[in-house]
């Protein structure tokens, strides 16, 4: 168990590299010792290693452990390999349902000609997501994490190796649907990406505090549904600044388009930054 936010963590951590035969994957294990074992498993055999679970099963995981301290170390590991390679790397965070992956693969399609784009994916479980981003022609892993509500620095740090960027190039790591405990995990990205979808309403802000507070960014979407729903577009953006007054905010359709040439424009921006 996570002692930081309850969720189980339990080394069953899943990286899916569409690239391969999607018939197979790689089923990572990380035992309390901090040792990572990693198999692979065919949908076919699906065979099981019984060794490693009964060290991760029978051992008790002490809950004094500082989560928190060993995810901030690989995340400033992760930092410094994003910069060596001119990277610029974003954590896009929501709740379900808020449209992040059609907001992505939009992101990506548009842009293709003029940013290479690469996607970790992150999700309970199916590469469902990884498949349609896939589909863009993009760079894709899927990681699952079982039982597990977000991602953290060590699977975004296996997943690199898996995803192997381009130099110069926007990593998008897409992390699972929770407006609560992947607020609390630096994977080393440059910046924090909050999606909120006008069908949840205004007040996530502030019944989500540090979620708006932890990110840079907040992109308001789904605007091209604003005349059929109950949302008070102002409120919430009152309700984000009061939060993070530094918090910069886009309102963007990825169905229609609009406002998407200002989310454009600052991913152009902050690449060009991360290479200087």
């Amino acid at each position: 168990m996570c002692v930081t936010c309850g969720c189980s963590d339990d080394g069953e951590t899943k990286i899916i590299n569409l690239e391969i035969d999607e018939a197979e994957h790689h089923h990572t294990h990380t035992l309390p010792d901090g040792t990572i074992i990693t198999h692979s498993h065919s949908h076919d055999t699906h065979i099981e290693a019984p060794e490693i679970h009964a060290k991760i099963h029978n051992t008790t995981i002490s809950l004094e452990q500082d989560i928190l301290a060993k995810n901030n170390l690989l995340a400033a590991q992760n930092r410094g390999w994003f910069k060596g390679r001119n990277i610029l790397a974003l954590n896009l965070m929501s709740s379900p349902g808020s449209g992040k992956t059609t907001l992505l693969t939009r992101t990506i399609n548009d842009l293709k000609h003029q940013l290479s784009i690469s996607v970790i994916e992150g999700d309970q479980e199916t590469a469902n997501d990884a498949k349609k981003i896939k589909e863009t022609g993009s760079k894709v892993i899927q990681i699952n994490t079982g039982t597990g509500c977000h991602l953290d620095a060590s699977m975004i740090e296996r997943g690199l190796q898996e995803l192997n960027p381009p130099l110069n190039s926007v990593v998008m790591i897409e992390n699972v649907g929770n407006l609560v405990c992947p607020a609390l995990f630096d994977l080393g990205e440059l910046a924090k990406v909050v999606i909120l979808s006008v069908t949840e309403g205004e007040d996530k802000p502030i019944k989500y505090p540090h979620m708006f507070r932890a990110s840079n960014i907040m992109i308001l979407t789904k605007i091209d549904l604003l005349p059929y729903v109950d949302f008070d577009v102002q409120k919430c953006i009152d309700y984000a600044i009061e939060i993070n007054p530094q918090i910069q905010i886009f309102q963007v359709s990825a169905t229609t388009g609009t406002g998407l040439e200002k989310w454009y424009a600052w991913l152009i921006e902050n690449l060009k930054i991360c290479q200087r």
